[in-house]
């Protein structure tokens, strides 16, 4: 089976949602080396290389970290398929970045927030769906979440897995903090999630930082912040 897998840059902002889907090809192959590629690609951004130093794509996960439903499926490889594509700042940059051959699977195409899955995409159903660390940024633009959510989860295949990291907000927060210090409680985005039909797969750990007080944007000393990752998958 072979993976192909796109890209939307949803419309208002530089948000990237990715999900993939499996056709008839041949083996699903994802070697070290396919992912050191990847991580090596030389449009990636300084930044990019930044966060490999604490996100480390590639490494093996602890048993509780999230996996892809598939082997091809590099979406959740400490980000590693997103980084060749994203964020960017407009649909012609992200197309730019989709040529280059190790994002060869990648299609970038402009939807909605309420409407991020292309009908052509979602007909044939979605093994992944991905929104990494900007799941946040819905709450301040006013974005219609719920429904955001039920649209993916229609997408999906049944047993197929989303997959949102974001930033550790504060308990009690909400999403009241997400235009801010760029952060959104688990627990609500974890039951606004299950609310669309999903049900909590596995939580990710690799991320966390239990120093981070979260109560600003940067954390004062300098340090990472506390992040989440959470695994959902259609019942």
């Amino acid at each position: 089976m072979k993976r192909y897998c796109w890209a939307a840059l949803l419309a208002g902002t530089a948000l990237l949602l990715g999900a993939c889907a499996t056709v008839p090809s041949g083996p699903p192959v994802l070697s070290k080396e396919r992912i050191a590629e990847i991580v090596a690609s030389p449009d990636r951004r300084p930044a990019d290389r930044t966060n490999d130093l604490r996100r480390k794509p590639g490494r093996p996960r602890n048993p509780d970290s999230p996996k892809p439903p598939a082997p091809e499926g590099a979406a959740m490889t400490g980000a590693a398929a997103a980084a060749p594509v994203g964020p960017p700042s407009s649909p012609l940059a992200l197309a730019e970045r989709a040529k280059n051959p190790a994002a060869g699977n990648i299609v970038a195409v402009v939807q909605r927030f309420e409407d991020p899955v292309p009908a052509a995409v979602a007909s044939n159903g979605l093994d992944l769906v991905t929104l990494m660390f900007n799941y946040h940024d819905l709450g301040w633009l006013g974005v219609d979440r719920a429904q955001m959510n039920r649209a993916v989860f229609a997408a999906l295949k049944p047993g197929g897995i989303y997959v949102i990291a974001d930033h550790s907000g504060r308990p009690g927060t909400g999403v009241s903090e997400s235009g801010t210090l760029h952060r959104i409680e688990e627990a609500f985005l974890h039951k606004e999630v299950e609310a669309a039909g999903f049900r909590l797969l596995a939580e990710g750990n690799f991320l966390r930082n239990p120093a981070d007080p979260r109560d600003k944007n940067t954390p004062v000393p300098p340090q990472p912040k506390d992040e989440f990752v959470l695994k959902f998958v259609k019942p």
